[in-house]
């Protein structure tokens, strides 16, 4: 029986068979969220308050630092009502919208990942002309470029959403909603709705990814080309950072493709986890690099916190 699509809901799901642990289950969630929050947005007030930090390559971070947050915002408020409150029904309106922002962030991170990488790029392969190179009006028009990607590109497959008629099960397999999982309740021809995704995922998520690789593959060979083996260090490690970010990024995404891929087999809880470490693990291991690994970052929360103690 098919239904009318203003009146449609769709049930979200948390930990099936562990109902009675959800309370329990949501400490480790409420721990990585507020970590989450707390790291992204120290990061976005220190690059906006230290002057020091007003250079293309920390205003890309801040676009990764709120992007991260953004990804985070979207899932928390039905994962934390599912696993609180028990509360798993969502409107068609509120579940097509989470589902576009989970994925066109998803798309601008791994677009940012990239505007990362050339901005690494130009500071060691032309370290000159890095500042004339990369002005702000071009990391703008850079960061406003990887918004429009993200955020257009997915407009395809989200649009017909609103008009497939659904008459199968209105049970989700996440406590969120995933383009994924409503196509399969979707009583209709969904065979673009299945094709255009994974060209979408090959030509962003593939691509940048591999233009990530070639642009370090040059890097590294003009790092081998500096005569001073001190230098070749302090070059490199200006690169470390991003490294790390763009390895813990598409590890998690390679990682969740094939579990969706090939892991029929595998158990459903396992699905459910790797899904959880694709969205959360980047946005709380990105502030925790940056802090770590780059000593201007470092630096700038030393000074952050010493004014606001001396303040107090």
């Amino acid at each position: 029986m098919r239904e009318d699509n203003s009146s449609v809901s769709f049930l979200l799901t948390g930990f099936p068979g562990l109902e009675t642990s959800h309370s329990w289950i949501s400490v480790p969630f409420v721990v990585v969220y507020t970590s989450v929050l707390f790291g992204n947005g120290t990061l976005l007030f220190l690059i906006k308050a230290d002057h020091n930090l007003h250079e293309p390559m920390y205003y890309f971070l801040d676009m990764l630092a709120a992007t991260d947050l953004g990804l985070t915002l979207t899932t928390m408020p039905t994962v934390l009502g599912v696993l609180w409150l028990d509360h798993r029904e969502i409107d068609n309106g509120a579940c097509f919208s989470q589902a576009y922002f989970i994925h066109s962030l998803s798309f601008v991170e791994s677009g940012i990942l990239l505007a990362m990488a050339y901005d690494r790029f130009v500071a060691i392969r032309n370290p000159l002309r890095y500042t004339s190179i990369l002005t702000n009006a071009r990391v703008m028009k850079i960061g406003l470029g990887v918004l429009t990607r993200g955020f257009v590109s997915v407009i395809p497959p989200i649009m017909p959403l609103y008009f497939f008629p659904y008459c199968r099960s209105h049970i989700l397999s996440h406590a969120f909603c995933l383009h994924q999982d409503v196509i399969k309740l979707a009583c209709a021809d969904i065979t673009f709705n299945r094709l255009y995704p994974v060209v979408l995922v090959g030509l962003i998520f593939v691509l940048d990814a591999l233009t990530i690789l070639i642009s370090y593959v040059l890097i590294l060979k003009s790092v081998l080309s500096i005569a001073s083996r001190e230098e070749r260090v302090k070059a490199f490690n200006t690169c470390v950072s991003h490294i790390c970010c763009v390895l813990v990024f598409y590890v998690t995404v390679i990682g969740l493709s094939l579990i969706h891929r090939f892991g029929n087999q595998v158990p459903h809880i396992v699905h459910l986890i790797m899904s959880y470490v694709y969205f959360l693990f980047p946005p709380l291991m990105n502030p925790i690099i940056y802090s770590a690994k780059t000593k201007q970052i470092r630096n700038g929360l030393l000074r952050l916190f010493t004014i606001h103690r001396v303040g107090a």
